[in-house]
């Protein structure tokens, strides 16, 4: 605190000043206040007066004799202040009249820094003349007058108003009285120079009494209190005419007991002597600073006064009626230096670590106490003083530099302890956590580095830009990125060397921490710059190089930094992943990749929606599109190989798994919405007795009641699931696969033609296209079997489901059905590619034995079978399958054969007796309940699996049958009606 004496200006290091000196900028402007609006138009003026009017009654009731009061023109030094009834000042005993003569150094001075008034120095840059120097003040009083900027004129009224009122009120304390309504009491607008100057000293002593009794009151006042009201009613009427302030106005009464019963009431209630008039918060705070800014010498911005012991002894006598105490003090006098400091240019770094210093003491009073009130001005102060020096802090690039870099160190300081005591002292979501897991001090640095160096890299980005507009019109100008590399190195050294020494104090690897910053905020546009080129170009290498060397710098910075760290560093370089120029141009084709194949799909998904699958648009009677796609793959691996790239074998599999999930995706997509078996196959109807009676044989006219088709989900009437368009699709499928092959030879060839490529270029490398290639096996399959039951069951269901075997068996035979069906065939042998026609067929035979099996068991209760018509439904059956041999032609014999075996299992059913297929039935059911069947037969579930062993299908059977034996079987067994 040596220099706070001697007023030397440390804009400069050697304390000198100099115009190519870097000072701070003034900041008091992003400087409020910690302690809240005080509600009340009071300026600094009418505070500082009112202060000063606390600090001389408080002085004064400490005295052992009573207040008397000597003219200004009787007193015999002229500096003297309040005296006693002795004329010599020397016989006083009141602290205020204290001789500044004294040599003695109290150890508060000490503890400061502080040199006697000899030992200063002019300061530098300011030139001394041999002027007579200026009077030093006589007494502390005289001294404090002069600091509060107090004239002698208010000085000399204010101490007849003291005596005054202790003559009227001999023997009462100070704190029992309300000074501010005494004060109004003991003058009239006589006792001013001017009527203006009255007018305003009571306007400030009632707007002091509104702030302390009214809008901060040590103990909060109910809506409903009269006596604020009628005070509020008093300063109100005020402003439009003055008070009459008489011993024995009636006005003044009134004041006195509206005040009065304010000031006296006790926050516990308990009967107290002391008026609660400037103890409330914010006001007593407010009054107090401006006692406190008494301790720097107004001569000299920045300089505490060398009798500040003496001085801070005094205004410790205010706490009583300010209600201030120790903690509150180390709290205000902390953030008056802090202040002081931001408002005089911030060239004093003795107030910077003084203030430092306080904040030990502040945060082992937040350690001791739990008063919310305390706790509540020790936030707002400590952030307001935190936000202050966060904001030099997260960008401290732009805050120091050489020439003033010994400050960031003391307001790192000062920062660092508010914000640990905000954190560990207030913060509840600290107490919750162990301490060991935050260490507030090292995480704020690493804040601050990073901001800083994001803050710096984003102006050295913007500087590099500027030079490379400047050089556009050169013939090769240098990249931006180039140029960014080279600032960034330097910018790291001047971090290395500069700053890091500083916050290495609070973090051990803030050079780490720092190149880390840089190193991920030039990656980051290296990753933009990129991302932008589709091919390398003479700028890309010449960015990748720089880029190459810039890394290496800063990785050479982070593990010298780290070296003694726990972990050697290995989180900081987790923090650096690396530019590799290979990786990047990998990088660079992976994003050309993907820029192709989005092309590619989108192309896919806007034409596919064109696709009409008209056949004959092209040899291979396959939709367009799929030739279309297969050309743009085409395209695609020749561009690839082209690319100047020297890895194309390592960066070739990232480009067949796109392409790979293109075709596949065009795959899924061409099979997509056609539907599956289950959704043409019909609804099967209940089981129920079929019709028997006379009726029936007498009409050979269709039954009015026909089973109805079921709504098929997944059918449409479009043109684009015809058969002829499902054909296109299979031929699609088979398009794409045939064409898979090729494209594999045409890859191979291609790696063993380019430059690097070496004989066994191909070994280990998958060239395939697996999704694909499922996908298309998957799809024609689907398409096969769709068509199949599309055709039987929907296409051709008037013929089979409506009309077979419905009514006379010998009048409604397959005949219809084969003849319908055989066109069909015709469509597809001359549409579907060979290597899927038979697929097509064979699919198209079990959807047509599926479909006879339903008519003969699930047909519903309007067809009728007896064991003679047996013969026709096999003679029938026959000449399907007939036609899928096609005399040799058609089908292989065992296909059909295979195909076929269901039917031929269950036929033979309907040659059996009745009996014995009761029989039968009763058999099933006891080998499949076991000996849990008694007296009744369950009805054994439909599974659709038709066999003469399962149970359900001979039951079809009996309740297909005409015969007596059947019907009475089956209403014993089941309750089925003879006749529906």
């Amino acid at each position: 605190m040596s220099r706070l004496l001697r007023g030397a200006s440390l804009g400069h290091p050697n304390g000198t000043s100099s115009s190519s000196s870097v000072a701070m900028p003034p900041a008091s402007s992003d400087l409020p206040s910690p302690f809240g609006s005080l509600g009340v138009t009071l300026s600094d003026a009418d505070l500082r007066e009112t202060a000063y009017e606390i600090f001389v009654a408080s002085c004064r009731t400490t005295g052992s004799k009573p207040l008397t009061y000597i003219p200004q023109s009787e007193r015999t030094p002229p500096s003297s202040t309040l005296s006693s009834s002795s004329s010599s000042s020397a016989a006083t005993p009141s602290s205020l009249q204290r001789s500044l003569t004294s040599t003695a150094a109290s150890k508060m001075k000490k503890a400061l820094g502080l040199k006697s008034s000899s030992g200063k120095k002019a300061s530098p840059g300011k030139e001394t003349t041999p002027s007579k120097p200026a009077r030093k003040p006589a007494t502390v009083a005289e001294l404090m007058r002069l600091q509060m900027g107090v004239s002698e004129q208010t000085d000399s009224r204010i101490r007849k108003g003291l005596l005054r009122i202790a003559a009227g009120q001999l023997g009462k304390r100070m704190e029992s009285m309300v000074l501010p309504l005494e004060l109004l009491q003991q003058f009239k607008a006589s006792d001013f120079p001017d009527q203006h100057e009255y007018e305003a000293w009571q306007h400030r002593n009632l707007k002091v009494l509104e702030a302390g009794l009214l809008v901060h009151p040590l103990v909060p006042i109910e809506k409903s209190d009269a006596s604020a009201q009628r005070l509020r009613q008093i300063i109100r009427g005020a402003h439009d005419k003055l008070l009459e302030t008489g011993k024995n106005s009636e006005s003044m009464q009134v004041l006195r007991s509206a005040v009065m019963s304010l000031a006296c009431r006790s926050p516990d209630r308990s009967a107290s002597d002391c008026c609660h008039w400037a103890d409330g918060v914010p006001l007593n705070l407010y009054l107090y600073q401006m006692l406190l800014e008494s301790c720097f010498d107004v001569s000299e911005d920045g300089s505490i006064i060398e009798e500040i012991e003496e001085v801070l002894e005094l205004i410790k006598k205010t706490w009583v009626i300010l209600g201030i105490n120790q903690m509150l003090h180390n709290l205000c006098f902390t953030w008056v230096l802090f202040h002081r400091f931001v408002t005089t240019d911030q060239v004093e770094i003795d107030l910077l670590l003084e203030a430092d210093n306080h904040m030990a003491d502040v945060a082992k009073d937040a350690k001791t106490t739990k008063d919310p009130g305390y706790s509540k001005i020790l936030s707002s102060t400590l952030s307001s003083i935190l936000g202050w020096t966060e904001k030099r802090l997260l960008a401290y690039h732009d805050t120091f530099n050489a020439s003033n870099i010994e400050f960031m160190q003391g307001i790192l300081s000062l920062g660092l302890s508010a914000a640990k005591v905000l954190v560990e002292d207030i913060s509840n979501e600290y107490r919750r956590k162990r301490r060991e897991e935050t260490d507030v001090a090292r995480n704020r640095v690493d804040t601050y580095i990073r901001s800083s160096l994001r803050t710096a890299f984003a102006q050295k980005m913007e500087q590099a830009d500027s030079s490379r507009r400047s050089s556009k019109n050169q013939n090769n100008p240098t990249p931006v990125l180039s140029i960014l590399a080279k600032d960034i190195g330097e910018l790291a050294n001047k971090e290395k060397e500069l700053f890091s020494p500083i916050l290495k104090k609070w973090h051990p690897l803030a050079a780490g921490v720092a190149v880390a910053t840089l190193h991920s905020c030039y990656g980051n546009e290296l990753k933009q710059f990129i991302s932008g080129v589709m091919e390398l170009t003479p700028d890309a290498v010449q960015v990748l190089r720089a880029a190459d060397k810039l890394e290496k710098n800063l990785v050479h910075i982070a593990v010298e930094d780290s070296v003694d760290s726990e972990d050697g560093g290995k989180s900081l370089i987790r923090e650096m992943p690396p530019y590799e120029a290979e990786s990047a141009i990998a990088n660079l084709v992976k994003v050309w990749i993907k820029t192709r194949v989005d092309r590619l799909k989108e192309w896919t998904e806007r034409n596919f929606q064109q696709e009409n699958w008209n056949p004959g648009a092209n040899r291979e009677n396959c939709a367009p599109s799929a030739t279309e796609v297969l050309r743009l793959i085409n395209e695609t691996l020749d561009a690839f190989f082209q690319l100047p790239i020297p890895m194309h074998r390592d960066l070739l599999p990232d480009l067949l798994v796109e392409v790979d999930k293109s075709l596949q995706h065009y795959a899924i997509k061409v099979k997509s919405g056609c539907g599956t078996r289950g959704s043409f196959m019909p609804a099967l109807p209940a089981l129920t007795r079929c019709e028997v009676g006379s009726k029936l044989w007498k009409k050979k006219e269709k039954p009015q009641n026909l089973p109805k088709r079921r709504s098929q989900v997944g059918s449409r009437d479009s043109d684009s699931f015809g058969l002829s368009q499902l054909c296109v699709r299979m031929n699609s499928l088979q398009y794409i696969r045939t064409e898979l092959e090729n494209l594999e030879k045409k890859i191979i060839t291609c790696l063993r033609n380019v430059e690097s490529a070496q004989a066994d270029i191909t070994n280990g490398l998958n060239i395939s296209f697996q999704l694909t290639l499922a996908s298309c096996q998957e799809g024609i399959l689907q398409l096969c079997e769709m068509t199949a039951y599309k055709v039987i069951f929907h296409d051709l269901s008037h013929v089979l489901w409506d009309a077979l075997y419905m009514g006379e068996i010998a009048s409604s035979r397959i005949d219809p059905f084969i003849t319908s069906l055989d066109p069909v065939l015709e469509t597809i042998s001359s549409t579907v590619h060979n290597r899927v026609r038979n697929r097509v067929i064979t699919a198209l035979m079990k959807s047509s034995c599926d479909g006879f099996l339903l008519v003969v068991l699930a047909g519903g209760p309007m067809r009728v079978f007896s064991r003679q018509d047996a013969q026709i439904i096999e003679e029938d059956f026959g000449s399907l399958k007939e036609m899928y041999l096609a005399g040799g032609d058609g089908l292989p014999q065992e296909l059909v054969e295979k195909a076929s075996s269901q039917v031929k299992n269950v036929l033979p059913l309907f040659h059996a007796d009745t009996e014995s297929l009761i029989e039968r039935f009763k058999r099933l059911i006891a080998e499949t309940n076991g000996a849990s069947l008694k007296s009744r037969y369950p009805l054994p579930p439909t599974t659709g699996n038709w066999s003469p062993t399962e149970a359900n299908t001979v039951l079809r059977v009996l309740c297909h049958r005409n015969d007596e034996a059947a019907t009475r079987f089956l209403k014993k067994t089941y309750n089925l009606p003879k006749k529906l």
